[in-house]
């Protein structure tokens, strides 16, 4: 997640059903959604048409242009869905396309789910309005939870909505250096190949799997001599971040699970989280020049924004294991991860443990 942002918002075709009795408790959560999703298709027009339209600027022209050549390296290279998703484009007018909200007791790393129809439980709940998620924050705020609000540049709805012109791409993240475009779609696109109900570190987990090798192989191919140098100063910084927040997480893990009172649990996290921070700010200054990306997201860290970032990174090992023993075959790979999918999630995971602890 963390300088990316690309986990799935709460999908349009689920919120169009009758909410499930775990957190969904009114129409107006639905008609959110509904209404947010409708008025991003209306504004989003086929790639063809920006093009065609004196008026577009050129920059965007050229990112256009580009995307559809990353639409066209999914299929080809990827295996992706072959559709209508990322043939058009919206200019939304924000800087996210939904708030997602996510929370935890203050003393545990374990998400609260809310749960809906078709979809399952899922950690998070995701707003186009940002009034709105931060509204949620506040009730969850005064039930005693730690919440983290923050804001998502797309989203997918697993190709529930090609008939209506699948998932547009977005300014929300078209500016975006290439690399990062391309890892992008390649992110929300393999969320169509399969989903797996009640299990948001699966789905994302998979998809970041997919966006990783996917955007490395689109970077050997494709990518310039500068590409590659800004692409893998990212990555440098990206993977440390990530060891960072681990390290962290892991320590809290250990602490709630302890048998310290709560009162010393409380301290000892609040020593964890304040050597957090010292050690990014020697990542910044030692390692990084400076470079201040991930300013906002240690500001407000807490037990919901760190338990949402292993939702995104914890399987991610084994999927990439697993592609590997399936000899880099990308349709072999899709095969044996939507038969885990319709495995119990214990099993689910158990499973894909086992299978990837046998790649080379």
């Amino acid at each position: 997640m963390a300088g990316l942002g690309g986990i799935a918002a709460v999908v349009i075709a689920s919120a169009a059903l009758v909410c499930g009795t775990s957190g969904c408790s009114s129409l107006g959560y639905i008609g959110q959604s509904v209404g947010g999703h409708l008025e991003m298709m209306q504004l989003a027009r086929p790639v063809d048409q920006w093009l065609a339209d004196s008026t577009t600027a050129e920059p965007l022209k050229r990112k256009l242009v580009q995307s559809q050549r990353m639409r066209v390296f999914s299929v080809r290279e990827l295996h992706l869905p072959d559709n209508a998703s990322y043939t058009r484009y919206a200019n939304i007018g924000r800087t996210s396309a939904v708030w997602n909200v996510v929370a935890t007791p203050e003393l545990s790393l374990t998400l609260q789910t809310w749960c809906f129809p078709v979809m399952g439980c899922v950690g998070y709940r995701g707003y186009f309005d940002k009034a709105n998620a931060d509204a949620l924050a506040a009730e969850l705020r005064a039930q005693g939870l730690e919440v983290d609000v923050y804001g998502v540049p797309a989203y997918s709805t697993l190709g529930w909505t090609n008939w209506l012109g699948g998932d547009p791409l977005l300014s929300t993240f078209i500016g975006w250096p290439d690399p990062e475009v391309a890892r992008m779609m390649f992110h929300e696109l393999a969320h169509q190949v399969t989903y797996a109900s009640d299990d948001t570190a699966f789905n994302e987990s998979f998809a970041v799997a997919v966006e990783r090798i996917g955007g490395n192989r689109w970077l050997a191919l494709e990518g310039d001599a500068s590409s590659l140098r800004e692409f893998e100063a990212v990555q440098v910084r990206r993977e440390e971040f990530r060891a960072l927040t681990l390290k962290t997480r892991a320590a809290l893990a250990e602490l709630y699970r302890g048998p310290l009172s709560d009162a010393d649990k409380r301290q000892r996290k609040a020593e964890l989280m304040a050597a957090m921070r010292v050690d990014y700010a020697r990542l910044k200054a030692e390692r990084w020049g400076g470079f201040a990306g991930y300013d906002g997201y240690m500001a407000r860290a807490n037990n919901a924004s760190l338990a949402v970032q292993g939702a995104y990174n914890d399987l991610v090992p084994e999927f990439e294991r697993l592609f590997q023993r399936k000899g880099g075959d990308f349709d072999a790979f899709y095969a044996e991860v939507k038969r885990l999918a319709a495995l119990p999630k214990a099993e689910r995971h158990a499973t894909l443990r086992s299978l990837s602890a046998g790649a080379p």
